[in-house]
């Protein structure tokens, strides 16, 4: 089979692009499928060494460029590239043509090739906001505060059009924040939550922009990896009419992110973490739902990380870090 990741030179797209190598297979329709061809597409060539593999860069919103990147014998396509939450709200033509335009020009590629792959959507909290319920349900009616979040919001309700058509065969993950992610901070609002961690177990110090008590849902990069799998893994018949699912993760305030932190590699560490509110971040991450109803992503088989504590043990392991 062939494989398609989008974004394939990030973080999410290469850690998903090297497991998919590892194991080889897709476990489709009860049996698995051997993965004879990677390709990856992304504005910048990925560093990965593997005959399997195939580099595409481009534009995404760029037909010719999706032209080269999906064929009629690509079967599954993980559509991972986004412009961050942040970078899409200070520039609104890129949100729109990266976020917007280019996820409809893959779905009209899938379209016009009459193949019906099965398509990962990866979508966010952000499309919720306003006045929210205590806790999200996958149906809470959309309210997006953000040009991202209408996005991802516009992105999701596509994909469900087209997989109601038979175009594809998609599924769209709700991701919980990614924290902790490896390198170095960027342009999303959400950046403080990998940042007030890993800077610190660095070394460096931290500023989180919010108030301790702000509530986040969060999940690790590993767990965000095994949704990705078990999503295209998934028969889509299991969705039925709702494409859209909110993945499991950890409901936790900023404080206790810290004392997380304290408990697994002491007061040295977590004393790097400064609080300095930044009304910019506030304004976006408030209108952010902090727990989820995932009672049916529980029944498609998703999981959630046992606790933060496991995921800062889980970065300190993955990145080399002594704790």
């Amino acid at each position: 089979m062939n494989v398609l990741i989008t974004g394939g030179a990030g973080f999410l797209g290469l850690q998903l692009a090297r497991l998919l190598l590892k194991r080889g297979t897709l476990n489709l329709d009860g049996k698995a499928v051997t993965i004879d061809r990677l390709t990856l597409l992304d504005v910048v060539a990925p560093q990965i060494d593997d005959a399997r593999v195939r580099v595409v860069t481009g534009d995404l919103s760029d037909p010719a460029v999706l032209a080269q990147a999906i064929d009629r014998d690509t079967d599954a396509i993980f559509h991972l590239a986004a412009v961050v939450s942040g970078q899409a709200e200070a520039d609104f033509d890129l949100g729109m043509r990266v976020n917007l335009d280019a996820s409809r020009a893959l779905l009209e590629t899938c379209r016009q090739l009459a193949h019906a792959p099965r398509v990962v959507f990866t979508s966010s909290v952000a499309v919720y906001g306003g006045k929210l319920p205590p806790v999200v349900q996958d149906d809470t009616a959309l309210n997006p505060q953000s040009s991202y979040g209408v996005q991802k919001a516009i992105g999701e309700l596509l994909l469900s059009d087209y997989s109601r058509r038979g175009f594809v065969d998609g599924r769209v993950l709700r991701l919980p924040t990614i924290s902790v992610r490896p390198g170095k901070p960027n342009a999303a609002a959400s950046s403080f939550a990998s940042g007030i961690i890993r800077e610190p177990l660095s070394g460096v110090t931290a500023n989180c922009p919010v108030a301790p008590e702000t509530p986040l849902w969060l999940l690790s990069p590993r767990g965000a990896i095994q949704a990705l799998v078990n999503g295209i893994e998934l028969d889509g018949a299991r969705f039925g009419n709702r494409r859209v699912v909110n993945l499991p993760g950890l409901s936790v305030t900023a404080a206790q992110m810290v004392e997380a932190l304290r408990r697994v590699a002491g007061d040295a560490v977590a004393d790097r973490v400064t609080w300095e509110r930044e009304e910019r971040i506030e304004k976006i991450v408030g209108t952010w739902p902090a727990a989820w109803d995932v009672s049916r992503a529980r029944e498609l088989g998703f999981e959630s990380d046992a606790s933060f504590d496991d995921v800062i043990r889980a970065y300190a392991e993955d990145a080399a870090v002594k704790l």
